[in-house]
């Protein structure tokens, strides 16, 4: 049952959704008119996935939920006639679903109806105040350290919330979950409101659970183990308290994350047991455990998954046909990972006809100003700016977002990119800002930002720096590079550190063990030595920045038409 104080319905969202429950609103989608839709009308239909905004009337973007990322390849073929039929652009999101762009309006209720009758595919709850397609690693239930499938916890808890009256598009916001139940864990699944994490207690494997994540903070530990069978039940709990008790007074405030804050996370279990009833043991000894993935891995049953990479979530039509009917010929599943790559399980062997592109596989791109009108950069164009092959090889992830809202998850990874404008470098008025200091597979911290503001033509290279020294670190992978080596420094100091590097030329490595002022020492006699010493590493650090690339004249920013954005 939706509970709302009624000053509430003065909120615009809130309004709405008092006035009529989006589940009541459904039986009108067939009457309308999509050349001319009112404004309730946009904020209903995005309940069952259908995006339309008015600064781009003209067409539409479909979004599918694939639970778990089993899209299968029967569904994703004809996912793929759809789009040539309907001249579509599809797009792999980082949450293991499809986003068809460009669909005319009257093309919206065929293709909508078209796609929620393939079994197992939905469009309902992938928009707006809903719960979102619940996601896994991709080898679940295939992998050889899976202990527990979690697909099937999926489907029941789906079949809980997917088309329940009390619970589409009537959340404070939306609530994303993940649950693996495999060992190896290569995926930044503390990014979700709820994650239910592999563990064991008193002999028994289950899940820890961790709430309160989103694309800018990490899940924390809610000192509670629950079982495989209890798993649906506790998450259906969270669900519910989170739509009774979820703060739902300013929009940019009312994830899980902010209950939690506001209330406490003991106070939040108490709603939450609420609606378990039933007790609940104590947090257990997590399992998880960081491996890195290739492009084929060997899977329980002697089999192999196959990944092929995508173009940082683009993906034609004709290479999904083909891939499907690799894997129906063959009997292999078809899945979508969270990191916007396929995944084919169950090939026989390493000879396939198959033969993805050369794009790195670690890299999440939001996506961008051709399909957003968020996003300040063309993010998919961009990530071929970074050393591609450099990130493949070390397996270091790069989360790449075209705002701050961060649907690149650049504060889950490795390293975090955002596109903005900056006037003061000129002509080529894009720069990045780059988040450094993320710890994803413990989900002890995300990343911060370190890099304030460089101009794009430097991404590359102030990227190639940080892989130059985490190899000669000695490091296993990057994220003890960050955990041993950045994480012991101020944030400031390593923005300093890197720009001086870069504006010297100097080989000097980054010693955890030496400090700061003896670091910069080794860079010799600089003007910004002398302004860290006596006003802090910040401002030496724009002194660099403001020698090395700001513009002697500074042309007007010209912003992208959103007449000639791309069609959605």
């Amino acid at each position: 049952m939706f509970y709302a104080p009624e000053h509430l319905t003065e909120k615009r969202f809130e309004k709405y959704k008092a006035a009529l429950r989006p589940y009541d609103f459904y039986p009108q989608i067939d009457s309308l008119d999509f050349e001319s839709l009112a404004e309730s009308d946009r904020v209903y239909l995005q309940d069952f996935g259908i995006f339309n905004s008015e600064l781009e009337e003209e067409t539409y973007m479909l979004r599918v939920r694939a639970p778990g990322g089993r899209v299968g390849a029967e569904n994703f073929r004809k996912i793929a006639e759809f789009v040539e039929r309907y001249d579509l652009t599809l797009l792999l999101t980082a949450r293991s679903g499809i986003q068809l762009h460009g669909v005319e309006p009257e093309d919206v209720l065929e293709l909508f109806h078209g796609v929620n009758e393939l079994k197992g595919l939905s469009t309902w709850q992938t928009f707006g105040d809903n719960v979102r397609n619940v996601v896994t690693d991709p080898f679940d239930g295939r992998g050889r350290s899976c202990e527990i499938e979690a697909f099937p916890i999926i489907r029941e808890l789906e079949g809980y919330f997917l088309k329940n009256p009390e619970l589409v598009g009537m959340l404070p916001r939306r609530i994303s979950i993940g649950i693996t139940g495999t060992r190896e864990n290569s995926w930044p699944l503390f990014s979700n409101d709820l994650f239910l994490g592999l563990a064991e207690k008193g002999g028994e494997k289950g899940f820890n659970v961790y709430m309160g994540g989103k694309n800018t903070e990490v899940s924390q530990p809610a000192d509670i183990f629950v079982t495989a069978k209890e798993a649906a039940p506790f998450a259906k709990a969270v669900i519910g308290a989170f739509n009774r008790y979820g703060l739902r007074e300013k929009r940019k405030k009312n994830r899980l994350f902010h209950m939690i804050e506001h209330f406490g996370m003991e106070r939040v279990k108490e709603f939450v047991a609420e609606f378990y009833e039933k007790s609940w043991q104590s947090a257990g000894e997590s399992l998880l455990r960081k491996r890195h993935f290739g492009d084929f891995e060997p899977l329980a049953d002697g089999s192999y998954g196959y990944r092929y990479r995508s173009d940082y979530g683009l993906i034609q039509a004709d290479e999904v046909k083909k891939l499907s009917d690799y894997a129906s010929e063959h009997g292999a599943d078809v899945r979508i990972g969270i990191d916007q790559q396929l995944y084919i399980l169950g090939v026989p062997d390493r000879n396939l006809p198959l033969h993805s592109r050369d794009t790195s596989p670690t890299v999440v791109a939001c996506a961008g100003s051709d399909y957003c009108p968020f996003s300040y950069w063309s993010i998919k164009k961009e990530a071929h700016l970074l050393p591609q092959k450099e990130l493949a090889e070390h397996d270091i992830k790069v989360g790449f977002s075209g705002c701050l809202k961060g649907c690149g998850r650049h504060k889950h990874a490795d390293i975090g990119i955002v596109g903005l404008r900056n006037s003061r470098f000129g002509k080529n008025d894009r720069s990045a800002r780059i988040f450094l200091g993320c710890e994803y597979t413990k989900g002890k911290r995300p990343a911060e930002v370190v890099f304030r503001t460089i101009p794009v033509d430097e991404m590359n290279g102030i990227v190639k720096l940080l892989i130059d020294e985490y190899k000669k670190s000695g490091e296993s992978d990057f994220e003890s590079f960050t955990a041993n080596v950045l994480n012991r420094f101020e944030d400031s100091f390593i923005e300093l550190f890197f720009l001086a590097r870069r504006e010297s030329g100097e080989d000097v490595r980054l010693d955890p063990k030496r400090e700061p002022k003896e670091l910069m020492e080794e860079f010799g006699e600089k003007d910004y030595i002398d302004i860290a010493l006596k006003e802090g590493y910040s401002k030496a650090s724009d002194a660099i920045i403001k020698e090395l690339w700001h513009a002697a004249v500074i042309d007007r920013v010209a912003h992208m038409d959103p007449s000639k954005r791309r069609s959605r």
